[in-house]
């Protein structure tokens, strides 16, 4: 039984209304899933702690160096 009669519209009609609908409900096609995203976040994350790590141990290295110059006889 066809349910555009039944609803009193063309079956034209009807089935552009439920490609419109499917279309405003489908995910957007360039976002990407959760999964991928939280994978660039930690990869990210990682590369900054390194990063932070690096600049942090040339900083003591450099206040050291510093103060052996200031203390030195």
């Amino acid at each position: 039984m066809m349910i555009a009669p039944m609803l009193d519209i063309h079956p034209d009609m009807l089935s552009k209304w439920t490609r419109l609908h499917d279309r405003a409900n489908a995910p957007a096609v360039n976002d990407l899933p959760d999964r991928e995203k939280i994978r660039q976040l930690e990869r990210e994350n990682r590369e900054l702690r390194q990063v932070n790590g690096i600049l942090r141990k040339a900083s003591a290295y450099f206040a050291q160096v510093e103060l052996d110059r200031q203390f030195r006889p």
